[in-house]
């Protein structure tokens, strides 16, 4: 008990600090850096230090940590929030989610190409290399946490470790090159909206709301006398990750009982939780909103449940990096990150002025934040170019997640890639990949140009 006490407190301390650095360093400030990954980092820093000695109880849980709560963010994703109709989702987010798809598939073609061609042969990393571009960019820590189980499974421990510095860099590769592209986009005129870091307050740069303007986290929803609301709240999320482990169960059942060749394949007895409790989640608040108890859930509370997962799940990640595995690789792992975030810039100066009608920068560059980092850093470029949402952006990324989320970064897709390309090798995946990508560059010419959603 005294271990899970004590690495619970490091955590803590981690974020607090990260949190305390953030508030007071200009630089971390400019840089827009969370506190999770600052305090993750420092935690980095201080366990691969030798005059650093810290009693292991006091980190002996933190490479399981993200495995778990990975779980609770994907299931908290959905529930307690309004389901539009799909008509009017895809009526405005067809374009947003043409390019998020774009970028996804591109980020698995440029992967599993440049380990194909370069990495296999001349570093010879593990055949599922290629993967680690989309899992670390697009998924993120989560998505590298919930896929623990499943590196593994297949005797690529290292992958973890791989895929977190992956998504460390990204993140903040994501900020860096996110405000250059910001700076660039405003002289060229491409934006006008946008609120300068010395146009903010003192409060906004050190992330603090001022007392007075301090906004709910959410809206109680029943009596404390007889549950808590936040306590009822979390036991909602727990039902959508008890939904998403039934199915788990259920596809290891029905994996018994398919042919030999779909055995072979590993993948449903692999596959990870945490898609399926975000399945969960939408089962769960459609099952509310059916028998008319959508009420009681409240997705402010939901968000700030998720949230509070997600940061603990970001200090963990990064605090527990093995850096004689990233030593190791760090060459391979160089040019795959550089060659992924050359194909995330490609896609905003390039792509996105041809797909996107209208607020192209500002959609692009939301789209940017997410796939090199997570949702919250595509938000926080969004808001600095578009901070009144003056344009469709933020209408049009927020309706796009619906669509994307459950295959992309995290879903089906990324969660199925992993075992396929370890089992049936990277020329298969590859072309499946490259297949997608045409497919969506067909959906862009033949149904997008047509009706009009992008400029002449």
């Amino acid at each position: 008990m005294s271990v899970v006490v004590t690495s619970f407190c490091g955590l803590c301390v981690l974020l607090v600090l990260g949190k305390v650095l953030r508030t007071l360093v200009p630089l971390l400030q400019r840089l827009y850096l969370p506190a999770s990954v600052i305090g993750g980092l420092l935690g980095l820093l201080c366990l691969n230090q030798p005059f650093c000695r810290i009693p292991q109880e006091w980190y002996a849980y933190w490479t399981d940590i993200p495995g778990f709560l990975i779980n609770i963010v994907f299931a908290a994703l959905f529930i307690g929030a309004k389901l539009p109709r799909l008509g009017d989702v895809w009526k405005l987010a067809a374009p947003q989610f043409c390019y998020g798809q774009l970028v996804a598939w591109g980020q698995y073609v440029i992967g599993l190409g440049l380990a194909a061609v370069l990495l296999i042969p001349v570093f010879h990393v593990d055949r599922a290399f290629g993967t680690l571009l989309e899992i670390g960019f697009e998924g993120g820590h989560g998505t590298v946490g919930g896929l623990s189980a499943t590196f593994d499974h297949f005797g690529w421990p290292v992958g973890r470790d791989l895929g977190y510095t992956t998504a460390t860099a990204g993140m903040v590769l994501g900020i860096v090159i996110g405000m250059a592209l910001i700076n660039l986009a405003v002289q060229r005129g491409w934006v006008k909206n946008v609120r300068q870091f010395s146009e903010q307050s003192i409060h906004e740069r050190r992330g603090i709301y001022p007392k007075k303007a301090q906004p709910p986290a959410g809206r109680q929803t029943v009596f404390s006398d007889s549950v808590d609301s936040l306590a009822l709240h979390i036991a909602a999320i727990g039902m959508a990750v008890l939904i998403g482990y039934g199915i788990k169960i259920l596809l290891v059942a029905l994996n018994t009982v398919m042919p030999a060749s779909v055995q072979n394949l590993q993948v449903l007895q692999s596959f990870p939780l945490f898609p399926l409790c975000l399945i969960g989640g939408l089962i769960l608040q459609k099952l509310l909103i059916s028998i008319r108890l959508d009420a009681l859930v409240d997705h402010g509370q939901i968000q700030r449940l998720g949230g509070a997962a997600l940061d603990f799940l970001v200090v963990a990640a990064v605090a527990s990096i093995r850096l004689d595995f990233v030593a190791a690789y760090w060459m391979p792992l160089l040019i795959l990150i550089v060659a992924g975030t050359l194909w995330n810039v490609f896609g905003v100066l390039f792509i996105a002025p041809r797909l996107f009608r209208d607020a192209w920068f500002e959609r692009a560059i939301a789209e940017f934040g997410q796939s090199m980092g997570v949702t919250a850093t595509g938000l926080l470029l969004l808001r600095t170019v578009d901070p009144e949402n003056k344009t469709v952006a933020a209408s049009a990324f927020g309706y796009k997640q619906l669509l994307h989320e459950p295959i992309m970064g995290g879903g089906i897709w990324t969660s199925l890639a992993l075992p396929l390309v370890i089992t049936q090798g990277n020329l298969t995946v590859w072309l499946i990949c490259v297949g997608m990508m045409i497919f969506w560059l067909s959906f862009w010419y033949l149904v997008i140009r047509r009706q009009g959603h992008v400029s002449r």
